[in-house]
């Protein structure tokens, strides 16, 4: 019986993604982060005994990324002769992009090989690998069907590599736009089929995963990156084993309020204990239901007082419904015309008649003109 193989799967390096909708405080820190994950990936395969590392796809961000950006990653790919990259082109970065993969194939070593062509690539004399690079942005087909009729000898172990997605997520579902058969491994006897597009760890049955991205870039899937680490024995099921890389930790926390409820108190029970875990932290709290209006800006307070502790931080207060009582008006100013507007902007809030997005706005106003006069009084 041949030794187990072992491999490393990522994808959805997105190098060169720019962060644009962050705060420039923080967007530094995490294009730097992620120019560093070629580094770790590295490390990581050493440290796991995996030679072979298969990046399915979105390795760049753009078809055009600077020539620092591929380059440095070139050179971090090269360092290490004994590891071997396997490079897919997806639909961020797929073989549209003439000017970077030619540029990249002709300065790259014996080690880094960009996959050009849906063909068998032997990886061992005992493992093929099945690759399905993406020609264009959009394929209007399965990039995988080529998998089920591609021939190997006996008793090889077949990898699958490809990009892109199992569910079909336009809004009306009809969209021909290169969704892959979920059941592909089976179909294509693959022991392991590799996927690369979505951005979370992913498993879709037991010989199909998604890696997910090695350093998150977003809310929507919560926690830090990873890659998994692959064994692979012939006749049997892969051994897939997730491993942490990732250098920031995103979240998206719901916050749900009671009138009379502490929110300051509820907030802090949300947010990681110690100053020290939150500098590499992403939070965004969604704060929900009903408070009142001297405890709306006791939120505020709550969070404007520990945002610096954060990589970023911020609460999303929209949905939060404020109860405005007779005595919250008594603490403004009598009969002046800061105190109309706060009536006016009451009534507004508390008119069921008006549409939700209206009484919304009439609350954030009233909520920031109370706060106003508080701070200033």
């Amino acid at each position: 019986m041949s030794d187990a193989f072992r491999l490393l799967h990522s994808a959805d390096l997105h190098l060169g993604r720019r962060f644009g909708t962050m705060p420039e405080a923080i967007r530094g820190r995490l294009i730097e982060a992620r120019h560093q994950i070629v580094q770790c990936l590295a490390d990581t395969a050493r440290a796991q005994g995996a030679a072979d590392i298969l990046l399915a796809g979105d390795t760049f961000d753009t078809q055009t990324p600077s020539a620092p950006v591929w380059r440095q990653a070139l050179a971090v790919m090269a360092a290490d002769p004994a590891l071997r990259w396997w490079i897919l082109p997806g639909n961020h970065d797929s073989l549209q992009a003439e000017t970077l993969w030619s540029a990249f194939i002709a300065q790259a070593p014996e080690n880094v090989t960009v996959i050009t062509k849906p063909e068998p690539v032997s990886l061992r004399a005992d493992v093929t690998l099945l690759p399905s690079p993406l020609q264009r942005r959009r394929p209007s087909n399965d990039p995988t069907a080529w998998m089920d009729s591609a021939t190997t000898a006996p008793g090889i172990i077949r990898l699958g590599l490809a990009h892109g997605s199992v569910t079909d997520f336009s809004a009306d579902g009809s969209a021909d736009d290169g969704v892959i058969a979920p059941e592909r491994a089976q179909k294509a006897g693959l022991a392991y089929l590799a996927l690369g597009d979505w951005h979370g760890h992913l498993k879709v049955g037991s010989r199909t995963a998604y890696s997910g991205t090695p350093e998150a870039d977003g809310f929507t899937h919560s926690g830090r990156g990873g890659c998994l680490i692959v064994t692979q024995q012939a006749g049997m099921e892969p051994q897939v084993d997730r491993v942490e890389t990732g250098l920031f930790h995103w979240s998206e926390v719901e916050l749900p309020l009671l009138p009379g409820q502490d929110p300051a108190t509820a907030l802090n029970a949300l947010i990681p204990d110690t100053p020290a875990d939150r500098r590499d932290h992403l939070l965004r709290i969604r704060a929900t239901g009903r408070t009142q209006l001297l405890q709306h800006q006791a939120l505020t307070s709550a969070a404007e007082d520990i945002t610096p502790d954060f990589a970023y931080f911020h609460l999303e207060a929209s949905a939060l419904q404020t109860e405005v009582e007779a005595e919250d008006l008594e603490l403004l100013d009598h009969g002046g015309a800061l105190r109309i507007a706060a009536e006016a902007l009451s009534a507004q809030a508390n008119d069921a008649a008006l549409p939700e997005g209206e009484r919304r706005i009439a609350t954030g106003a009233l909520n920031r003109l109370y706060g106003y006069l508080r701070d200033g009084s």
